[in-house]
C-alpha cells in the first residue's frame, strides 16, 4: 500500500479552490420572539446571590461595629486581647445563623423587614442572653466590659434594622425594573398551561417573569396566546431564543403522562445553561415532598439543574482571577521569550486571535502565540492541522508541541471570557470528516452550558491535539460533560495540578 506523506499530500491539494465554508442553518426567530429575546438580553441579580451577600453584610457589620466600640472603649492594652474578637466573631456569626433558622433571609422577608421584625430582635437579643449565659458559667463575666456589651448590642441591633430598610428598598427598585427575578419560559401550551400561569402569578412576593410560550403543536391545538402571554414558537425556536436572552428557568406544562413529548423536549433542551422544572401542578401522582422545588407553593419535579450556578460560579470566578494571575507571574519570561522567537522566525504579528465556542454557545475570542505564517493561517480552523504540516513555522511545532503556544490564555481566563478549567472551546467551523462536531455528537452543545476551559478533564485524559475521527470528538465531550456533572473546586484544582504532568505527552500535539 503506497502512503503520501501529509505535507505532500497538502501541497497537491493547494491548488485546487477551497469549497465554500458551510454554515448552520439556525432556526429564525419571529419578529415577536427576537424582540422580546433582546428585552431580555440584560443579567439578573438572582434571589439566592442577594440573600446570600446580606448574610456576609450583616455579619461583617456586626463584627466591625463590636470591634469599634472595643477599641474605643476597653482599649487594645487589656490582657483579654484575644477573647474580645473571638467573642465579636461567634456573636455575629451565631446571630446570623439564627436569623438563618428563622427564615429571615428570605426573599419575602428582605423585601418587607417588618413582617419579621420580632423573629430578628428575638434572634439578636437571643444570642446576647446566651453569650451571658456562657459568661457567667465560666466565671468570667465580671472580666468583660458591661458598657461594651450594652451599646454592642444597642448599636448591632439599628444596625441590623438600618441595613434591612436600605435592602427592602433597593429590592423592591430592582424588582420594579426587572434587575431581580428569575426568567422563565413555559414549554406547552393550552389548558395546562393556563392554570400553571395562573397559580405562579398569585403566589405572594412572585419573583418569577414569565417571557413567553412554546410549544410544537399549531394554533389549531395550541392556542396563540395563553393567559395573555404571546407564544413565541416552537421547541427548536427556544433555544434560539435562550441564546439570545437571559433566560434562568424553563417550566414544562406537560403532564408526566404525556411521556414520550416530555422526553423528545428533553432531548433538546437539556443543552441549555437553565433550570427545567416539570411542572406538578396538574399531575395527580404524588411523590414525597422532598421530590418537589416550589415556586411560592406550585410543586415542580426537578428535571436539569443549571450547572456552576449562583455562588459556585463566585467562586469560580474567584479561583480562576487568582491563578490566572499566578500563571501570569510565573510564565511571563516563558511568553516573552517566545513572542521574540516569533518575532525573529516569521514575520507577523505575535498573537493570533481565533473565533471560538464560548459559553451559551455565544462566540468569543481566543488569544494563542501564532504557530503558522501568517498568510496561511485558518481563523476558521476548517484545515485541521497534520503532522509535519507546512503552514506551521519552525518556532510553531515547538510551541504547539509543548502547549506553549496556549499560555496567553491565561488573559482570557483573567478578562472572564475562558475559565481556567472546563471543556475546551472548538473553533466555530471545526469539523470531523466534514461534519460540524454538533453533528457528530448528539447534545455536543451540552458542553456549552459552563464557561469554557484553558485546560479540562478530556485534556488531562489523552483528548487533545488533532480531532481527525469522530470518535475523538466523541470522547472529549463525554469527558467534558462528566466534568461539568461533577465540579468542585477540588477537581478544578486536581486538573490544574495534573495539567503540566499530562502534557509531558505529547504524541497527540502537533
Amino acid at each position: 500500500m503506497n502512503t503520501i506523506d501529509p505535507a505532500e499530500r497538502y501541497e497537491k491539494n493547494a491548488d485546487r479552490p477551497a469549497p465554500p465554508p458551510r454554515r448552520r442553518q439556525s432556526p429564525q426567530l419571529g419578529a415577536v420572539a427576537r424582540q422580546v429575546a433582546q428585552q431580555y438580553r440584560r443579567d439578573t441579580v438572582s434571589p439566592v446571590m442577594v440573600s446570600g451577600a446580606m448574610r456576609l453584610i450583616e455579619f461583617a457589620a456586626l463584627v466591625v461595629a463590636g470591634l469599634q466600640i472595643y477599641v474605643g472603649h476597653v482599649g487594645l492594652e487589656t490582657h483579654l486581647y484575644w477573647q474580645y474578637p473571638l467573642i465579636i466573631v461567634g456573636v455575629a456569626a451565631t446571630a446570623v445563623i439564627v436569623m438563618e433558622f428563622s427564615d429571615c433571609y428570605q426573599t419575602p422577608a428582605l423585601r418587607n423587614p417588618l413582617s419579621r421584625a420580632g423573629r430578628i430582635l428575638i434572634a439578636w437579643t437571643g444570642t446576647f442572653a446566651l453569650l451571658t449565659v456562657a459568661l457567667f458559667f465560666l466565671k468570667i463575666s465580671s472580666q468583660f466590659s458591661r458598657f461594651w456589651l450594652g451599646t454592642w448590642y444597642i448599636s448591632g441591633l439599628v444596625l441590623i434594622v438600618f441595613l434591612r430598610l436600605a435592602a427592602a428598598h433597593l429590592i423592591r427598585r430592582w424588582a420594579r425594573n426587572g434587575r431581580i427575578e428569575r426568567r422563565a419560559v413555559i414549554v406547552g401550551g393550552g389548558k395546562n398551561a393556563e392554570t400553571l400561569i395562573r397559580s405562579i402569578e398569585q403566589q405572594p412576593y412572585n419573583d418569577i417573569r414569565i417571557c413567553g410560550i412554546f410549544d410544537d403543536r399549531d394554533d389549531r391545538r395550541s392556542p396563540p396566546v395563553v393567559a395573555g402571554y404571546p407564544k413565541l414558537g416552537n421547541i427548536e425556536e427556544l433555544i434560539e431564543f435562550a441564546r439570545i436572552a437571559r433566560i434562568d428557568m424553563m417550566i414544562v406544562s406537560l403532564p408526566i403522562t404525556a411521556e414520550a413529548r416530555v422526553l423528545a423536549m428533553l432531548r433538546k433542551l437539556w443543552v441549555l445553561p437553565i433550570d427545567i422544572r416539570l411542572s406538578a401542578h396538574s399531575n395527580h401522582l404524588r411523590f414525597r415532598p422532598r421530590a418537589y422545588s416550589y415556586i411560592g407553593s406550585v410543586p415542580m419535579l426537578d428535571i436539569f439543574d443549571r450547572p456552576i450556578n449562583d455562588w459556585d460560579s463566585v467562586a469560580k470566578r474567584a479561583f480562576d482571577i487568582v491563578f490566572s494571575l499566578i500563571g501570569i507571574l510565573l510564565f511571563s519570561p516563558v511568553m516573552l521569550a517566545t513572542a521574540i522567537a516569533i518575532k525573529l522566525d516569521s514575520k507577523g504579528p505575535v498573537i493570533f486571535k481565533q473565533k471560538r465556542h464560548g459559553f451559551n454557545n455565544e462566540e468569543i475570542e481566543v488569544y494563542k502565540f501564532r504557530s503558522m505564517y501568517v498568510e496561511q493561517c485558518d481563523p476558521t480552523a476548517r484545515k485541521a492541522v497534520v503532522k509535519d504540516d507546512p503552514r506551521v513555522t519552525r518556532v510553531g511545532r515547538f510551541i504547539r508541541r509543548t502547549s506553549i503556544d496556549e499560555l496567553p490564555q491565561f488573559f482570557n481566563a483573567l478578562f472572564g471570557s475562558l475559565s481556567l478549567v472546563g471543556p475546551r472551546p472548538h473553533a466555530v467551523a471545526a469539523e470531523a470528516h466534514n461534519r460540524f462536531f454538533d453533528e457528530v455528537v448528539d447534545g455536543y452543545f451540552a458542553r456549552h452550558r459552563v464557561k469554557p476551559g484553558v485546560t479540562g478533564w478530556a485534556q488531562i485524559n489523552g483528548w487533545r491535539g488533532e480531532v481527525d475521527t469522530e470518535e475523538k470528538i466523541r470522547k472529549r465531550t463525554e469527558y467534558d460533560l462528566y466534568y461539568i456533572e461533577n465540579w468542585t473546586l477540588l477537581f478544578d484544582l486536581k486538573i490544574l495540578l495534573l495539567t503540566p504532568v499530562r502534557l509531558l505527552n505529547t504524541e497527540n500535539a502537533y
